[in-house]
């Protein structure tokens, strides 16, 4: 027995030291995407996006996972996890990182990006810095448009202090009656169906150079607190914001209809959650603070004292510049080269599927010219018997769901399971449940205790003298919108036994099936972890026969600690992995004797990478699946998830050049090291530059041009 085999051996897997915290994991990976805002070689405009994304991100962060660590300290739940941390100590670096990072956020805006907008022609001023003009056109605005729509909330005895909404951007008002001299508090809510930056008209530019220039709808409300308040001196106004807990499971199974218990869910959301989060401008005097405290219940950690701009993921709204230069290159999607024929009308979306396996790459290729051409043809085919689907997110001008109508409208047979406890798409799915029901759809709502998050499309066709089943399985939301901005793979087939697979699982998810067995998909929760473990598994026994080991995981958050321990014993063994994680990895690499043959790379770039892959080298004999399902104990447990193996042989040397080009990245890629640090890759002293998301766009125009691509070296 070597030394190295002695250390491994001696080794405890459920040492503390050998796990990285979830949520610290995951403020890391905010953390690089804060980052793309800081790069200058991030344009201008996409700068500000990234700071939108960050604090969108965190919003969902705290109402989710932070409200839920501050419900178990509540609860007194000292409990650790495999990181050894317990809720309490969580909240506490939680704290102690956020603070400072959100300072740095927004001095970034306010003093760097701020007035670099304003030499880009884009002029945000502060009420006061507006010329005597301008102030009064704002007023004459704020009487017409803005005022009507405001209702002050008084705080006394005779008036309780107002309930107040989630996410909510409100003024706190300190009045004083000029006759008393008593010191009054108000409260105005900042409207969130009004837009939240006010442009001036042109002829009011005093620079005509400039494209846009105008102020935010909380400092023209501030400036003209004297018409809410007639016969008062203004003392001063104040900005806060409330971030609520929204964590409200559902107990379905005493649910007499799910609908409902949902839409009571989403109602609960904006009124009843605790508060978890209080944001205030940083100049808000003693009094107004701890005025607010007592009356939201939010401990002094727990307050996030902040300069300029608050909610800044509204920031997106400076995309809308007529700036083209300060953006990304726009990208158009190209037509997969195995559907070109079908977009020029020479044959059928079957015809296509019929001469084999079409791998897609979303959004590189259309989603337009595949997936939606795929259930539009198939709505309108005589030929076609039945339509299922899977319904997780999808946007509210839908064309899928519109093609789901039209079929069921031409007498198909068609089954959507909308899932409707999709965290903040409840009601918008909800929506479109009553409108396919209404239509005639079969609108089922998936599995008691499950969430339904797999990525599938089941057509069946009558062809001649058989039937025949056609099948869409993916790793993104049937979403038009989002297909434009998350990178997502995806399969179409016609492939007896994925139709097989599919038929079984559509049984499992709308009747009472009991089905275990599949004859390709690994789903989730019946056969996807101990599948994926024993594709792990095979890898350690041909390491240990001598043979080369070789796992590539690509996955947006790796957090289940079985399948993290089987990555240590495989690297152990002598197997070479390589991890693609996204957002959070709690797997720590590098650890000589446990780890050191596990590399951890985080893309982060202009898509946000959500496509799922795993490659399994298999002694020469390669296996590499697609699907849903991330690493964590809630897809692999508590979900519905499908993975599938793609059988094409140009379908999978596709897919491991795909891997091989973010592995070599150099722009957008992160390696984390085994003191949990991440570290930006940099171009060699070459200056050559290896964008994944560049490189992809390149490829995919070359291949459209030619049909064929040669593989990377």
């Amino acid at each position: 027995m070597t030394q190295a085999t002695e250390v491994a051996s001696n080794l405890d897997f459920s040492d503390a030291q050998y796990y990285f915290n979830r949520e610290l994991s995951w403020l890391e990976f905010n953390n690089r995407v804060l980052h793309e805002a800081i790069d200058p070689r991030t344009p201008f405009l996409e700068r500000l996006k990234f700071v939108a994304i960050y604090s969108s991100n965190l919003d969902e962060f705290f109402m989710v996972r932070v409200s839920g660590l501050m419900g178990q300290v509540n609860a007194g739940v000292r409990a650790k996890k495999a990181d050894g941390l317990n809720p309490a100590e969580v909240m506490n670096v939680i704290r102690a990182h956020l603070k400072p990072t959100l300072q740095k956020q927004h001095a970034l805006f306010q003093h760097e990006l701020r007035p670099q907008l304003q030499e880009h022609g884009v002029c945000l001023r502060d009420y006061d810095a507006l010329t005597i003009r301008q102030q009064d056109y704002l007023r004459e605005y704020f009487e017409n448009q803005i005022f009507p729509v405001l209702t002050p909330l008084s705080v006394d005895p005779a008036h309780p202090f107002p309930r107040l909404s989630n996410l909510s951007l409100n003024l706190a008002a300190s009045v004083v009656n000029p006759e008393t001299k008593i010191q009054k508090f108000a409260r105005i809510k900042v409207p969130n169906n009004l837009p939240r930056f006010i442009g001036l008209p042109q002829e009011l530019y005093d620079d005509k150079s400039y494209v846009w220039l105008g102020t935010t709808l909380e400092e023209i409300i501030g400036n003209n607190l004297s018409f809410l308040f007639p016969g008062m001196e203004i003392e001063g106004h104040y900005l806060f914001r409330i971030t609520r807990d929204t964590d409200f499971p559902v107990k379905e199974d005493e649910a007499d209809d799910l609908l409902v218990a949902i839409e009571e869910e989403i109602s609960k959301r904006r009124l009843e959650g605790f508060v978890c989060r209080l944001e205030i401008e940083k100049s808000m005097p003693t009094n107004l603070r701890e005025g607010l405290m007592q009356e939201l219940g939010v401990a002094e950690e727990d307050i996030y004292e902040l300069e300029g701009v608050l909610d800044l993921k509204d920031l997106f709204f400076f995309l809308s510049m007529p700036l083209p230069e300060l953006k990304d290159t726009p990208w158009t999607a190209v037509v997969s080269p195995r559907l070109q024929g079908v977009e020029r009308g020479e044959e059928s979306i079957f015809s296509a599927i019929r001469k084999g396996d079409v791998l897609l790459h979303h959004p590189y290729e259309s989603f337009k010219s595949s997936v939606q051409t795929f259930i539009a043809q198939a709505a309108r085919d005589p030929q076609v018997l039945t339509i299922k689907i899977t319904l997780y997110r999808t946007s509210g001008d839908s064309p899928i769901v519109q093609s789901l109508i039209t079929a069921a409208e031409n007498g198909k047979q068609v089954v959507a399971l909308v899932e409707i406890k999709a965290r903040f798409d409840e009601q918008n799915n909800i929506i479109w449940a009553r409108k396919l029901e209404d239509a005639g759809v079969h609108v089922v709502y998936g599995v008691v205790g499950l969430k339904t998050h797999t990525k599938t499309m089941l057509v069946v066709r009558q062809e001649r003298d058989r039937i025949r089943r056609y099948v869409h399985i993916g790793t993104g939301n049937y979403n038009p919108k989002t297909s434009k901005l998350y990178t997502d793979l995806a399969i179409l087939s016609c492939r007896d036994e994925l139709g097989a697979d599919l038929t079984d699982l559509f049984n499992f998810l709308t009747g009472y099936s009991r089905q275990t067995n599949y004859r390709h998909l690994l789903v989730a929760p019946l056969t996807l972890r101990q599948g994926m473990l024993k594709l792990i598994e095979r890898e350690i026994h041909h390491a240990q026969e001598g043979q080369r080991g070789r796992i590539i995981a690509k996955m947006n958050s790796l957090v289940d600690v079985e399948m993290i321990q089987a990555l240590y014993k495989a690297s152990q063994a002598g197997v070479d992995i390589d991890l693609i994680i996204r957002g959070i990895c709690c797997l720590r690499p590098g650890v000589p004797g446990l780890s050191d043959r596990i590399q951890v790379v985080s893309i982060i770039g202009r898509y946000l990478e959500h496509a799922r892959i795993f490659y399994f080298a298999n002694e020469g004999d390669e296996e590499i699946y697609i699907g849903s399902a991330d690493w964590m104990p809630r897809n692999l447990d508590r979900r519905v998830e499908a993975v599938t193996p793609v059988l094409e042989p140009d379908a999978v040397q596709e897919l491991k050049d795909i891997l091989d080009i973010m592995l070599t990245d150099n722009r957008h890629a992160w390696e984390l090291g085994e003191d949990g640090v991440f570290t930006q890759r940099t171009p060699g002293d070459n200056g050559d530059v290896r964008s994944t998301h560049d490189w992809l766009m390149n490829r995919a125009l070359k291949r459209d041009h030619s049909g064929t691509i040669d593989s990377i070296s």
